[in-house]
């Protein structure tokens, strides 16, 4: 079936609430999964006492809870619903339904500010940002934006130039580029210092801790609602910069907010959580499949809902609950992402989003 990038009549969104309804158990079932399931199993009773203040059935139970479990469960759906909408943006502003945060050399340019910092500091040992403070907190992530924004400008200065496919390469060439860069300063590095930032690399939402939440979470969430408030914007960008401005819309302008929205996104997940992959690029598709519109005003929230489940699940499953042992994060991203990545390309066929 194929999808219509006509502009829907705004009263009308066609909002399936049966497909709301399962987002969104979906996403509470996976929540309490993630706070229930681990290396120690605490059964959900305990878990719903611990949350209202409760004692639960031991005293250990409620600072696993609270000090590990909670915050990490938080980590994974602002970083899945970041994820999910900064790849959905980047698909409509380049109308390639390839294109993402990590596609387009978004996340190697996040990771090379972060690798700027991280490797010119004594940090050591598996949370890449631990010592650093908040100061420490605020510079990388200053860091990891302007090197998001800096990829995210590049990409846009030839998007006018060339053909979406070269475009594309274009991206995949500077992420090749950046990561020489970094294996440079790695080069250079003491051991644990590469050894923190190779950890990093495979992606956690573990290494999150209170303090640096109250960072990531009014980034992520003001991200989003910049997002949001551009859905009727990215609606007139799939008719064609043409006819959106024959619509009164700025493009130019549009680009703009689309890029600062996508670079706080990417950026601060990237610096919390490391260059997490193919969330970007598969949820979008999984939304418009679910909901069978372009519309972003529909888009948008469903992929925050959906990119948080699958975020939830993929943690879910790299914890390998009832083991000590934990699984790449990013490994078992590929393993989800990959699959409906083969099926955009072979349903698809086309570069253009919702043309196929």
């Amino acid at each position: 079936m194929t999808e219509t990038t006509t502009l829907p009549t705004w009263p009308r969104l066609g909002i399936r609430p049966a497909a709301v309804l399962l987002l969104l158990a979906g996403l509470v079932g996976c929540f309490l999964l993630s706070l229930t399931l681990g290396s120690v199993k605490i059964p959900l009773p305990d878990i719903l006492t611990i949350l209202m203040g409760g004692e639960p059935a031991r005293a250990t139970w409620t600072t696993i809870v609270w000090q590990f479990r909670l915050p990490k469960a938080l980590t994974a759906v602002l970083a899945g619903a970041a994820l999910s909408v900064s790849g959905l943006q980047m698909q409509t502003l380049f109308r390639n339904p390839l294109a993402g945060p990590s596609v387009l050399g978004v996340n190697a340019g996040a990771s090379l500010g972060v690798a700027l910092v991280v490797l010119a500091t004594g940090v050591v040992g598996a949370n890449l940002l631990a010592g650093l403070g908040v100061r420490g907190d605020v510079g990388i992530v200053v860091a990891a934006s302007l090197g998001a924004g800096l990829a995210l400008a590049l990409v846009l200065a030839f998007a006018r130039r060339v053909e979406t496919m070269t475009l594309m390469i274009l991206g995949l060439l500077f992420s090749y580029g950046v990561s020489a860069l970094v294996s440079i300063l790695l080069y250079f590095a003491i051991p644990e210092r590469i050894q923190a930032y190779i950890s990093w690399t495979f992606g956690s939402f573990g290494g999150v801790t209170w303090s640096q939440m109250r960072l990531m979470l009014p980034l992520i969430l003001a991200g989003l609602l910049l997002a949001g408030a551009l859905a009727k914007s990215l609606n007139a960008l799939l008719l064609g910069e043409n006819y959106a401005q024959t619509l009164g819309l700025e493009a130019r302008r549009v680009r703009w907010w689309v890029v600062l929205s996508t670079a706080v996104l990417s950026a601060t997940v990237t610096v919390f959580c490391g260059p997490i992959i193919f969330l970007d690029v598969a949820v979008p598709h999984l939304c418009r499949a679910l909901f069978g519109t372009s519309d972003h005003r529909i888009l948008i929230p469903t992929c925050i809902l959906l990119g948080a489940t699958i975020a939830l699940l993929a943690d879910l499953i790299a914890q390998l609950p009832g083991s000590q042992l934990v699984l790449p994060l990013n490994s078992v991203m590929a393993l989800i992402g990959v699959p409906v990545v083969m099926w955009v390309i072979l349903r698809r066929g086309v570069t253009m989003v919702g043309s196929g």
